[in-house]
């Protein structure tokens, strides 16, 4: 009964999330204006828990003990078992050296990988940290500071500028608020919220003070909706499969070798025990490459090393591994690939007044601004002069409007140096419009522009002039005129482009994924050069009203699209994960709350410089350095590492052949019997001098690296074919002919 009632206030919560009538929320919430009690707030604690995200806490031991749970270490500690039990079947004592050796080798493997892995952040918990830590709410009848964890819904908040949103919540009555969101949706321009409207959790106020009634808190939030993506993203790594398969493939080497000495060994040549047992563990200790996780994570620890001083802070080495094979690259736009920073376009600015230039409308635009209001069109406009300061240069500041939800529009009244008075303003071109009462024709001309610009996905601005005949501040002034259009847009950052057209050279295809509409993003991929064949989010969900999109699979529309705009979370989510289906090694880039999903999710998380820490935590790679030019020398540098690994890989497969199939040959045709012991020396030998591979002169691949096992397979069984080969034949030199002796000695009584 307990669960039924918990799950109807959890679809009510959802319920309330949509555009219903305040008074039904509060209905539907069984509570008042005038908030809870402690005793109510207590009691949906029990239901809905507190306002904050799960922490999944993870043994550190065995997470350590893991990391000897995989096939290459499952034959290390079966030859250990058989070094400490099997060979005492002779009578003799255990072979307590092979025994020690080979844990102390798989001790240091685990070691290793552990600190590798535990350098890894907590996704989870820096997305928490975003929630904000005290709220102001209403609790008998009386407001005061409160944990935001407390909060359940029916609570009443209260929401100022520089708040963070504490919980999902609709808004009551008030003057409208201006919220940044683009962490959460990925809109770059703060959003207006008017009374009724819905505010995210993890968003922040801009601009105005307001009372709420939160409708839903922790996991059952848009942020908490992100946080549960990244938890339950936990696929096995690319690079560990192949790890994966590489073993399997000695361990099925390992295993026919082993039959066929059992079979020729005791049943027919019918050997000791013991000397049996020490002739398999050979087998088992020198077939295996016992220390390749500890020489590629050496190989790429130095390339992590190399990466950081490029501007890439690795936090997970294997993803240097699956960057080499990086063929997508999914990238947010919004302070990724853009500098989520307003600008105009002065090429297109539009002039309406005879006699006034584009830098002139600029300026108009300039004072009607005032920076101190954190206002983003402001800061914009101010932004685009020569010096900040011109906008108030040789003027004296009368009057300043700001910007309300009424009118629309900011204006200034100021006096000129030969002290005559004006007024500017900016704001939303139909009221300007409407305050120059300008005539039909030039009704025609603005929204012929307006129209040719949101064609493109620029907003519109529109600035005028007033004389003020009377001096007064009070004085209604002369009649307006409309001076002009400023087309506003996201800018690219001066790298973007650049970095776009060498990752197309590399074989790396970029897709922009954005929470921005979808003429917008399609400007931003006509400047980058990037493409502009970009489709809506509905498009994902089959629900696109465009009709050639019907018959075209989701995951084809995927492959081929040049980006999605209007995406949420779940959307970048998707996106990544049907590319991955398609079997392509899947980069994604962010900065944001809304991107941490899709980082977590995708093999090369990538979080740009300035980005959140939830984003930072969920990703594999940091990049230090502003916008995506790092990204290209990383890939070049990933991909030597990737040839120098291969070329181990290589190495490792032929060597696993030559014991496997030299020494059985040995053991079978002269009956030679092997110290273990000696082998395991040798084992470490050879790959102690192999890591000197990991600062191996090679030259990056032209495209996307791949391990393409069946060739390295082939070739390392031929290699190792011919080692063994040329191995035996050592022996039977050695041990069926006085080549050596005799040879040897002429040498000493030269000498």
């Amino acid at each position: 009964m307990v669960l039924v009632l918990i799950n109807g206030l959890f679809r009510l919560c959802l319920y309330l999330q949509e555009n219903i009538p305040i008074e039904e929320v509060f209905e539907q919430l069984k509570c008042t204006r005038q908030g809870l009690t402690s005793d109510e707030g207590a009691q949906r604690v029990e239901i809905f828990g507190l306002n904050k995200l799960e922490e999944k806490k993870e043994s550190k031991v065995l997470k350590f003990l893991g990391f000897m749970w995989n096939p290459l270490s499952w034959v290390m500690e079966m030859a250990a078992i058989m070094a400490i039990a099997l060979a005492n079947g002779g009578g003799k004592p255990p072979d307590w050296q092979d025994f020690v050796g080979i844990i102390v080798l798989l001790v240091i493997n685990s070691t290793i990988s552990f600190i590798e892995e535990n350098n890894a952040g907590n996704a989870a918990a820096a997305l928490m940290a975003n929630l904000a830590p005290k709220t102001k709410v209403l609790r008998d009848g009386r407001w005061g500071e409160q944990e935001a964890s407390i909060l359940v819904p029916g609570d009443i908040v209260s929401i100022k500028l520089g708040d963070i949103v504490p919980a999902d919540a609709r808004l009551l009555e008030g003057d409208p608020l201006k919220i940044d969101q683009s962490g959460l949706t990925g809109e770059s321009l703060p959003v207006t919220k008017n009374p009724g409207d819905e505010v995210f959790s993890g968003s922040t106020c801009k601009q105005g003070e307001i009372e709420a009634v939160v409708i839903a808190t922790g996991v059952h939030t848009f942020f908490g909706k992100a946080a549960h993506l990244v938890d339950s993203t936990n696929q096995v790594g690319h690079f560990q499969q192949v790890l994966t398969a590489i073993g399997n493939f000695c361990i099925v080497s390992i295993a026919v070798g082993i039959v066929i000495e059992i079979i020729v060994m005791f049943p027919i040549q019918r050997r000791k025990y013991r000397a049996g047992i020490e002739n398999l563990l050979v087998l088992l200790i020198g077939g295996i490459p016992i220390a390749m996780p500890t020489v590629l994570s050496v190989t790429m620890a130095i390339g992590s090393h190399k990466l950081s001083q490029q501007g890439a802070i690795t936090k997970r080495m294997t993803a240097i591994e699956e960057l080499a094979g990086m063929d997508v690259l999914c990238s947010d736009k919004t302070g990724t690939l853009t500098l989520n920073k307003l600008s105009v376009d002065k090429n297109l600015v539009e002039v309406f007044a005879k006699g006034v230039d584009k830098e002139h409308v600029l300026l108009l635009a300039a004072r009607a601004s005032r920076v101190e209001n954190q206002d983003a069109i402001d800061a914009c406009m101010v932004g685009m002069l020569a010096d900040p300061k011109e906008a108030r240069a040789g003027i004296r500041e009368v009057h300043f409007l700001p910007f309300n939800p009424t009118d629309k529009r900011t204006a200034l009244t100021y006096i000129d140096a030969e002290g005559n008075w004006h007024r500017a303003s900016k704001g939303a071109p139909e009221q300007i419009i409407t305050l120059c009462n300008c005539k039909e024709d030039v009704k025609r001309k603005v929204h012929s522009v307006i129209e040719k610009y949101a064609e493109r996905g620029l907003r519109s601005l529109a600035v005028a002039r007033q004389e003020v005949p009377e001096k007064s501040k009070d004085s209604p002034g002369g009649p307006w005129q409309f001076i002009g259009l400023l087309p506003l847009f996201d800018p690219p950052r001066h790298d973007s482009a650049e970095t776009i057209r060498k990752a197309l050279v590399l074989g790396v295809n970029v897709k922009m994924i954005t929470g921005d509409q979808l003429a917008i993003g399609k400007e931003t991929g006509r400047r980058l050069g990037m493409g502009t064949n970009m489709y809506p989010s509905s498009a994902l969900l089959g629900q696109s009203k465009d009709g050639s999109l019907e018959s075209l699979p989701v995951d084809e529309l995927i492959e081929k699209a040049d980006g999605f705009a209007g995406v949420f979370p779940e959307h970048k989510y998707e996106i990544v994960k049907r590319l991955q289906e398609k079997k392509h090694i899947v980069g994604m880039t962010g900065d944001g709350v809304n991107d941490a999903p899709a980082l977590k999710k995708a093999d090369i998380g990538i979080a740009v410089d300035d980005a959140t820490d939830a984003a930072r935590s969920a990703s594999d790679i940091v990049l230090t350095e502003p916008g995506l030019s790092v990204i290209i020398s990383a890939v070049l540098t990933s991909r030597c590492i990737f040839q120098r690994m291969k070329n181990y890989t290589i190495y490792a497969v032929s060597i696993t052949i030559r014991i496997v199939l030299g020494f059985m040959l040995i053991a079978l045709i002269w009956k030679f019997d092997f110290a273990p012991f000696m082998v395991l020396i040798i084992a470490i030998l050879n790959d102690g001098t192999i890591m000197t591979i990991s600062k191996d002169r090679v030259k990056p691949s032209p495209l996307p690296d791949s391990w393409k096992l069946n060739e390295i397979f082939a070739t390392g069984v031929v290699l190792g074919t011919y080692l063994a080969l040329m191995t035996v034949v050592f022996f039977w030199v050695i041990h069926k002919t006085d080549f050596f002796t005799v040879n040897f000695s002429g040498m000493f009584f030269l000498t």
